[in-house]
């Protein structure tokens, strides 16, 4: 492909991996990817996200617990990304002023978009360098125990986790619907028949092959998606609860 470099090749031919070998990473691994989530990209500069590195086994139990997903114990490198408001609160009464706004809700989302970026470029750079990724958006199965796990303070809020190692299993490339179902010019496109327009997506899916449960033929994308919208995690209705209860005034 026409433009194509060593960093373009890592991204395309990202994996989710969710088996590591046993071994941890290097520290100077460790901190050249930490130098590389300080040079993220921030609204206007103002750094409101932080990283938590979990290296207790017993908290790791214990997220592994609200993710459902035995393995999250066994990552060799946990990092939950986090919105935090705290800091510069705290840095604004340091200086003799009252932060009225660190809470209102375009600093949490400004703050939880830092917190993605973050989270991404950590993984492009993680990737590039040999290592497996696994994103974890499980731990909001239960965001008030993450908060109390975790001790974060008012101001302060889980957005997602990240394992990182070196892979142990190599799965296969999971099928993606065609981007222009997904990319617009202008203004957004609807299309008479979406079912039409996924048909050979659905075929696609129906090849791939899950290493979570190879015993079990993969759903087509169509039923997966009913499937979802079918089940309501009860926990994650309560995100917005539990952001309040962290001190945000998330206006509804």
């Amino acid at each position: 492909m026409k433009g194509m470099n060593e960093t373009i090749r890592t991204q395309l031919e990202h994996r989710t991996i969710r088996e590591f070998k046993d071994q941890g990473i290097p520290e100077e691994v460790f901190d050249l990817l930490m130098e590389v989530a300080r040079r993220t990209a921030s609204s206007t500069a103002m750094q409101a996200s932080s990283i938590i590195r979990v290296t207790d086994p017993s908290i790791k139990a214990e997220i592994a617990g609200i993710c459902k997903q035995e393995y999250v114990a066994r990552i060799p490198e946990l990092l939950i990304f986090i919105v935090d408001q705290y800091r510069n609160s705290q840095i604004a009464k340091e200086k003799g002023h009252s932060p009225d706004y660190a809470g209102d809700t375009d600093r949490f989302f400004s703050s939880f978009t830092d917190a993605c970026l973050m989270a991404q470029n950590v993984v492009t750079a993680a990737e590039s360098l040999g290592l497996g990724t696994i994103y974890l958006g499980s731990i909001l199965n239960d965001t008030e125990k993450m908060c109390q796990l975790l001790k974060l303070p008012e101001l302060t809020f889980p957005v997602l986790g990240l394992g990182l190692g070196y892979p142990n299993q190599s799965p296969q490339l999971k099928p993606r619907m065609e981007m222009r179902l997904r990319v617009f010019e202008n203004a957004y496109t609807f299309f008479d028949s979406y079912l039409d327009e996924i048909k050979d997506h659905d075929e696609e899916m129906r090849t791939y092959y899950d290493l979570r449960e190879p015993e079990k033929p993969v759903d087509s994308f169509s039923d997966q998606v009913v499937s979802r919208l079918k089940y309501q995690n009860i926990k994650r209705q309560e995100l917005l609860k539990v952001a309040r209860k962290q001190g945000f005034d998330l206006k509804v």
